[in-house]
């Protein structure tokens, strides 16, 4: 909840209308966590028994929303903290603002007339999510190499995996390793992908506009952070499918000849 509700808090111009809208998704978002984690059955939530991974999404989350509104709010109320992070984004996307990179296409979808002050708050915005994004991916693949996640001796896969059936057909292993490819596939291109969907929509229809803070934070952060959540999934389900077939191999080696392995 305070997540959702963070930006609508600090920056102004909230309406009653939209501030009703945030509230009513802040408790549908925080009944929908509440619900899932209390009940034995799973049902949208992946890995909710294998931490840290949602909680280093979340987190990532939780910064880049912060950091954005901090950065926003620096525009109306500035203070030595949105001084710094303004300085701090702005180098950051200064560097990351290179030829055919996603922060330099992302900053293409604005219009034509955009004023310089709001292509620099884009590129301030958008390098410091994709930045954040990156540092969260390259954490949770060092904490793969280091560690032997899932750390809990038992793997439920219908709780971690409630979306994904293992009675569809076809060898688990398998199907496990293609889904982790194209996760890994979609994380990587959508950062690229998704700016030239948007211009090319601009053209048929009204180019984007970024007037108000929140529209550009939510739009900013899901642009940066969707893709890595993906790539993420894509390794975690990669981590799973070894780690079943690790235990095929050693039940075949206990038992001498081929067996039936129930996931």
């Amino acid at each position: 909840m305070i997540l959702i509700v963070f930006p609508s808090i600090l920056l102004p111009g909230l309406t009653a209308d939209t501030a009703f809208i945030v509230v009513l998704i802040a408790l549908f978002a925080a009944g929908l966590v509440i619900f899932e984690y209390a009940s034995s059955y799973p049902s949208l939530i992946e890995f909710r028994d294998a931490p840290p991974f949602n909680r280093i999404r979340f987190i990532s989350l939780f910064v880049t929303i912060l950091m954005l509104t901090l950065i926003c709010r620096g525009i109306y109320q500035p203070t030595a903290l949105t001084i710094l992070l303004t300085d701090i984004g702005h180098y950051i996307g200064k560097v990351m603002d290179f030829p055919f990179s996603p922060v330099r296409l992302i900053i293409s979808t604005l219009p034509d007339d955009s004023s310089a002050e709001k292509i620099e708050l884009l590129r301030m915005t958008a390098g410091v999510s994709y930045m954040l994004s990156v540092m969260s991916l390259v954490y949770f693949m060092l904490f793969l190499a280091l560690r032997a996640w899932p750390t809990r001796s038992v793997f439920n896969v219908w709780v971690n995996l409630p979306t994904f059936d293992p009675t569809a057909g076809g060898d688990v292993v398998k199907r496990l390793n293609r889904d982790a490819l194209v996760n890994v596939f979609l994380g990587f291109v959508l950062p690229f992908v998704i700016p030239i969907a948007i211009g090319a929509a601009a053209q048929l229809f009204t180019a984007i506009s970024l007037d108000n803070d929140q529209t550009m934070i939510w739009m900013v952060t899901a642009w940066a952070f969707l893709p890595a959540s993906l790539f993420m999934r894509g390794l975690a389900m990669g981590r799973v499918a070894k780690m079943i077939q690790k235990k095929r191999k050693r039940s075949y080696s206990q038992d001498g000849e081929d067996g039936l392995l129930f996931v």
